[in-house]
């Protein structure tokens, strides 16, 4: 029997190597578990059918010679990441058969590695959640507490990779949606620099916020997924060139900033807290210089980000008619198609952003909302381009609460958004951050530490990040 939970990549690319199980043996593992577990759980929405073409293939690589770290590595996937032939709904019924007809960027890159995708898994229904109860296909529960939510939107690739269900997992994140699942989980997530992994082929939310992230139990795990899908792509617009990509000067200073003012806020769990400043001082005995830092802007994070979500969602929603794919309630007035068709195949979260979007978007406001929300935007990416000047990152709790119960913030859609209040920053400065297990409290649940570096500079959050997890 395979030890499913001491597995990395690396360590199981060697085991592949020397003859310890093969990739059949390994992914029988996976498989049993999946069959076992996932009526309860509900990680997957579906288990593909063709992994034993996927397996054929990785093992003629390794017999060819060509095999790569990652061939062979069972994978999960999110609804809204589409491979070719099979069903990628966005956890939503409107588009509940829609079959894709091409790979995804990131999938047709991590086929030619020989990767093995397991299935689908489930997510808030077009990302919008952060706690993977607003899916049309059911709720999602955290393998570590059945009572409690995984996080959201990714909580099924996370709640696959916690309940060793796959080693590894690609989601995606708009604003926490990586990050929060893989803290509430107990994993390391990696939200990318905005433009350094394609979007191709990836199912919109915010088209100026979507990112393709991997999730793992280490940080190199998600650094190696990193590597293999982090090229330019011409068919994305956002996609950053290669000759941008390369960083000069990969100086670290070992100085971190603390935005205490930032942290002084309600609604941080004391727990949370506590956990933050003994990880701080493990950091510091570990030789980095830790400031008390101001960083004014980034309070306002949280609303800019919601406000241009949901005007983006409207944008991008608006494609789901009725008329040319996805679901269609036939009438004979075409208002009622549109009508009938968007309003039984979007979910009431969905529903909840479009309507809120719409609004922001319509005349008369527009400029009170959508456009003051890119001017604070912008300031919040200039102070953080200042910031960086004289340090490394800046550190935060990675949520400022524990996995909450299932149905807890349901009614609560304000308490839910509070998920987000320290992903907001990054994901608005189009900036790389990393969410690492930090400790785990009296009760069992896990913390999670989050450190957030300039634009371009993963490699930062790798470095502290590996050392990090030596001081856990």
């Amino acid at each position: 029997m395979i030890d499913l939970k001491s597995l990395t990549i690396e360590n199981t690319h060697n085991h592949f190597k020397n003859g310890d199980f093969t990739i059949r043996e390994l992914v029988d593992e996976y498989l049993k578990v999946i069959k076992n577990n996932n009526e309860r759980i509900n990680a997957y929405l579906e288990v593909y059918d063709d992994i034993d073409e996927q397996i054929k293939k990785a093992e003629e690589m390794f017999k060819g010679g060509t095999a790569t770290i990652l061939t062979g590595i069972p994978f999960s996937l999110k609804d809204n990441i589409l491979m070719e032939g099979h069903i990628a709904s966005s956890s939503s019924k409107i588009l509940e058969n829609h079959v894709a007809t091409y790979d995804s960027f990131v999938v047709a890159k991590l086929k030619k590695e020989g990767v093995i995708f397991l299935g689908r898994t489930n997510m808030d229904e077009f990302a919008m959640g952060s706690s993977t109860q607003t899916s049309a296909y059911g709720i999602t529960r955290n393998p570590l507490d059945e009572s409690r939510v995984p996080g959201g939107s990714s909580g099924g690739p996370a709640a696959s990779v916690a309940g060793d269900m796959a080693l590894v997992a690609l989601g995606t994140e708009t604003c926490g949606s990586i990050r929060q699942p893989a803290a509430f989980c107990g994993l390391v997530g990696l939200k990318p620099t905005y433009g350094m992994i394609s979007r191709s082929g990836v199912i919109s939310l915010a088209s100026s916020l979507d990112q393709v992230s991997p999730l793992g139990r280490t940080v190199k795990d998600t650094e190696i997924i990193f590597n293999a899908m982090s090229f330019h792509d011409e068919k994305d617009s956002t996609s950053i060139p290669n000759e941008m990509r390369i960083i000069k000067d990969k100086t670290i200073q070992k100085r971190i900033g603390i935005p205490r003012k930032f942290l002084s806020g309600e609604g941080i769990d004391k727990e949370v807290m506590k956990n933050f400043e003994e990880s701080c001082d493990k950091l510091k005995k570990a030789g980095y210089e830790l400031v008390d830092v101001d960083l004014p802007s980034i309070k306002y994070s949280l609303a800019v980000y919601h406000v241009l979500m949901q005007a983006e969602a409207s944008s991008n929603l608006a494609r789901f008619d009725g008329i040319r794919y996805g679901r269609s309630v036939e009438s004979d007035k075409l208002y009622d198609v549109y009508a009938k068709s968007r309003g039984s195949g979007f979910g009431k979260e969905t529903r909840r952003r479009v309507l809120l979007g719409t609004y922001i978007l319509s005349h008369g406001y527009y400029d009170a909302y959508y456009n003051s929300a890119l001017k604070v935007r912008q300031m919040i990416k200039d102070e953080l381009t200042s910031f960086f000047k004289d340090f490394d990152v800046f550190m935060t709790p990675t949520v400022p609460f524990l996995p909450f119960k299932l149905g807890e913030k349901l009614d609560d859609p304000i308490g839910m958004y509070l998920s987000d209040l320290f992903s907001a920053p990054a994901n608005l400065a189009d900036i790389p951050s990393i969410a690492i297990p930090s400790g785990k409290s009296e009760s069992g649940l896990p913390f999670s530490i989050q450190f957030t570096a300039p634009y371009l500079r993963e490699d930062i959050l790798f470095t502290i990040g590996k050392e990090f997890e030596k001081l856990v």
